[in-house]
């Protein structure tokens, strides 16, 4: 990048304020005489800084509640968790998109160069790839987990949205999965699973080292996309029930114990299995909402997840305690 290029260097003052401020301890006026430059330049370098992502701050207090909800967390489920402080009386809209820009900042930890990252499609996704911060890589592949279209649209549209943020924001490739999200015979999925341009896409989303996804869940107050999208008809809702499913990732079912075999819409579903899923290396999960608490404990139960975003008072329903500022019963 050429050094007379203006958001390089905005982006070298910025860091160099950052590291004198932060590291060093000066104060604005110290780094400011040290630049050139004003103290309210340096105060709007510092927040760029911030925003920019070169800048991360967190605050971790031993009285956090988050925190101990975390711990109890890893010690029942062995999962690290990251628990969203979110107000009680706020819409479980404002609460995905609150979660889902903490996860945003999150996830750069979790993705490096050569690496493959799937990203399953949905609510949460795309909420979350709205607030992604830049953190670019060399030789890193997103892949889409599951399929995207159904009768009323290829689903195209929809899924390289968030795929694209994905790619802009870790310099990523990016390779789509153009299949329906659901077959109408499982016939037509084996078929199609034997042809090469799809055995490319599948060994791709073989070599995942991370899985991003939400949990799909039909009782949410923000309903989950593959239930609101004309994904599934009555007869598909009607198997469901009948199967006892509580939620999905990547368009695969699973019940609250955790298991999966003989649901029969699985057959018929464009996303990895879930032993499939279990094989890759780091699991994110981001979640929402008390509604998908059945949701969450079936796909702890299924060993589906490794890392788990959350907001808190899912959090305390998942361990059983009252949520902070909750009425006492």
């Amino acid at each position: 990048m050429p050094a007379s290029d203006p958001d390089h260097a905005k982006t070298v003052a910025a860091l160099t304020a950052a590291q004198r401020y932060y590291l060093q301890d000066l104060t604005m006026d110290a780094i400011a005489a040290e630049l050139g430059t004003s103290r309210s330049t340096v105060s709007r370098l510092l927040a760029y800084a911030r925003e920019s992502g070169l800048v991360e701050i967190r605050i971790r207090s031993p009285f956090d509640a988050g925190l101990e909800l975390e711990r109890a967390i890893l010690a029942r489920h062995k999962v690290t968790a990251h628990v969203v402080p979110v107000p009680e009386s706020i819409s479980d809209i404002d609460r995905l998109e609150r979660v889902a820009m903490t996860a945003g900042r999150i996830l750069g930890g979790f993705i490096d160069s050569n690496m493959v990252v799937g990203v399953a499609w949905g609510s949460t996704l795309g909420a979350i790839s709205r607030h992604l911060v830049p953190s670019p890589t060399h030789n890193t592949v997103v892949v889409q987990m599951n399929g995207a279209g159904n009768v009323q649209t290829t689903g195209i549209d929809y899924a390289s949205e968030i795929l694209h943020r994905f790619g802009e924001a870790f310099g990523a490739q990016v390779q789509q999965f153009p299949v329906p999200a659901f077959f109408d015979d499982p016939a037509t999925r084996d078929a199609l699973w034997r042809e090469r341009s799809t055995k490319r896409l599948l060994a791709v989303q073989a070599r995942m080292d991370v899985a991003v996804f939400g949990l799909g869940s039909p009782f949410a107050e923000v309903p989950s996309q593959v239930y609101i999208g004309g994904y599934l008809d009555a007869a598909d809702y009607r198997s469901l029930s009948d199967d006892r499913v509580v939620g999905d990732v990547a368009t695969v079912f699973y019940r609250e114990d955790g298991s999966s075999d003989g649901i029969a819409l699985n057959a018929r579903a464009s996303g990895p299995s879930l032993a499939r899923l279990r094989r890759v290396a780091r699991r994110v999960a981001v979640v929402s909402g008390v509604q998908k608490l059945p949701s969450l404990r079936g796909a702890l139960a299924a060993g589906l997840i490794t890392d788990l975003i959350l907001d808190e008072s899912l959090a305390s329903a998942l361990i059983g305690v009252a949520a902070p500022g909750s009425p006492a019963r």
